[in-house]
């Protein structure tokens, strides 16, 4: 049998059907498989950028565009960058009664719209506020000069007296929710577990590890 004769006009006409066809479709982009801003689209590293949204009291996870951007705003506060460990902290029994902490850990932090200062612990239902007596505060204040130095609502104050001795630390505001969410997360039971005082434990070992002090 021979073979089909393709006259120039055959092959024109193929020619022209394939340039009338559509282009074929871009492929899907896949969805990040990591964090994202949450003030514009952009994929993030592990190690990313904080900002503390000021009203609600909520960290959010932010680019290095929108951290530099955003960081002046009334409406955010960028996350300090220092943790120091304070081994000489000076804490009496009757000031932390004072706090009215149900369990062994609490944050403090300052105001920078108020100048007023909040007492938080950390539970199974989030960040919960412990009203806080002044006097408190201003005895903790005197006993402990360096607490005037806390930067408003970009440091936070841990004290962990789940720990023998106390351990207290200065730390980026971020490391307190930090520890809210994985208080959250490890909480079994009324007490809390053994999985969250190991969970504590090694939290305190990591910010020991990386303090100044």
């Amino acid at each position: 049998m021979s073979a089909p004769v393709r006259t120039p006009g055959f092959r024109l006409g193929r020619m022209a059907a394939w340039a009338a066809a559509p282009p074929p479709a871009p492929p899907e982009p896949k969805a990040a498989s990591g964090p994202t801003c949450e003030l514009c689209p952009v994929g993030l590293a592990e190690d990313h950028a904080h900002l503390l949204q000021l009203d609600e009291r909520r960290i959010v996870c932010v680019c290095q565009t929108c951290w530099s951007l955003r960081s002046g705003d009334a409406e955010y506060r960028p996350a300090g960058d220092r943790t120091l460990w304070l081994e000489d902290f000076v804490l009496s029994e009757d000031v932390w009664s004072s706090l009215q902490m149900p369990i062994g850990l609490a944050f403090l932090m300052r105001s920078g719209a108020s100048g007023g200062v909040h007492a938080l612990y950390p539970s199974p239902a989030g960040a919960t506020e412990s009203e806080l007596d002044l006097s408190a505060w201003d005895e903790l204040r005197a006993a402990n000069p360096i607490l005037d130095r806390l930067e408003p609502d970009a440091e936070g104050l841990i004290i962990n007296r789940m720990a023998s001795p106390t351990q207290v630390v200065i730390v980026p505001i971020d490391e307190c929710y930090r520890l809210v969410g994985m208080v959250k997360a490890s909480w079994e039971g009324i007490s809390g577990g053994n999985e969250l005082e190991a969970a504590v434990g090694d939290f305190f070992t990591r910010l020991r590890a990386r303090a100044i002090g």
